[in-house]
């Protein structure tokens, strides 16, 4: 790409795995421009849900056709509830019907609940099919398509059967983010914030100052908030693919917010990004709890999140929530669990996240029994 073009590149380092991410407006439009040279022959199966199918499909699969690139559509309900075994089940089956081989490729279009299934299935289809990622989400553009992280929610937790599989490429087309409602748009942001609270104070210092630009639209401030926060998890993935160590960082806030969102029937109360804002902000009062970084700091976050219409408390949730041992226990269920001993995300200040198992069960339990508004 010319320095002038709109489109960005981040390069997803994982040897004769590595792959793009694309950032930039109009990618779906021009898909077929993009995943043509992955090709063994011109034939794809594209799954998507029946809301993004209604604003992106009609673009892609005009494309595709402009291209020559024969395809199908699998079109789901859209929601969380998707993401379960029968669905799982439907996908793989659907794919296998098609006719698609190892050399064709599985399109998933749509935010994290159909990148995650459709990721999963072609995984095991054939014993693992080509796929590519159309994330259009913010959520999925910054986060869930980028990594290799595919799975399903099962009766005991989310994301609890899945597997490491990585795309071929991912086209993060920002114009999409124009069909999001404020709220999904706003959720997906929170998983921007996180990128700062890890490792780059900097990066939160900036979406300070740019908040209202990003609320606003504004194009090169969303297109710079995506390539940031695809650069700094492509990083992270790049030295721990499989999440044995570092690549735990990422799960900031997700320990306290997949077990709201279990709390929550995985419903509309409480959506993927609302979580993790809540878990963002029990992380750090847990970290001001334990005298590891200032109260000065969890406030900071906790004002920025409410700047951003996002829930920052319990008393954010719509309840009613189990008590702190019931918190405990669904918090139990998360993949990080090492010889039963939960794995905590803290933080030492903004962008000084670091992993942890020692967290004494009293303060932690104190923090959770906490309801009021704070």
């Amino acid at each position: 790409m010319s320095a002038a073009s709109p489109i960005k590149t981040v390069r997803v380092e994982l040897a004769d795995r590595g792959y793009d991410i694309l950032v930039g407006p109009d990618l779906i439009a021009d898909a077929g421009t993009h995943l043509k040279p992955l090709l063994r022959r011109a034939r794809v199966a594209i799954v998507t849900d029946e809301t993004v199918a209604g604003f992106h499909l009609g673009a892609l699969t005009a494309s595709l056709d402009a291209h020559g690139i024969r395809h199908d559509t699998l079109i789901l309900t859209p929601g969380e509830a998707t993401k379960r075994f029968s669905e799982l089940q439907r996908v793989t089956e659907w794919i296998l019907e098609t006719g698609i081989e190892r050399g064709d490729l599985v399109i998933a279009l749509g935010g994290g609940v159909i990148g995650d299934l459709t990721g999963f299935a072609a995984s095991i289809a054939r014993r693992g099919v080509d796929f590519a990622q159309i994330p259009t989400t913010l959520l999925s553009q910054v986060d869930s398509s980028v990594g290799g992280k595919t799975g399903i929610n099962t009766a005991q937790g989310k994301n609890l059967a899945g597997a490491f599989y990585q795309p071929r490429l991912v086209l993060a087309d920002t114009s999409a983010l124009a069909t999001l409602p404020m709220r999904e748009l706003m959720a997906g942001y929170a998983e921007v914030v996180k990128y700062g609270l890890i490792n780059d104070r900097p990066f939160f210092d900036w979406l300070e100052v740019n908040l209202d630009a990003i609320k606003a639209g504004d194009v090169a401030a969303r297109t710079y908030a995506i390539v940031k926060s695809c650069e700094a998890k492509a990083h992270i993935v790049a030295l721990d693919e499989r999440e044995s160590n570092v690549r735990a960082l990422l799960n900031l806030g997700h320990t306290f917010g997949h077990a709201l969102e279990a709390a929550t029937g995985f419903s509309q109360k409480l959506v993927h990004g609302e979580g993790v804002a809540v878990g963002m902000a029990l992380a750090f009062d847990l970290s001001a709890k334990l005298g590891l970084c200032s109260g000065q700091d969890a406030t900071r976050l906790r004002r920025h999140l409410e700047r951003a219409g996002l829930p920052n408390k319990l008393a954010d949730v719509a309840g009613p929530l189990p008590d702190a041992d019931g918190l405990i226990a669904l918090m139990g269920q998360d993949k990080k669990v090492v010889d039963g001993k939960l794995t905590f995300i803290l933080a030492r200040g903004i962008g000084e996240a670091f992993i942890t198992r020692d967290v004494d069960a009293t303060p932690l339990r104190a923090l959770l029994s906490e309801r009021e508004p704070a």
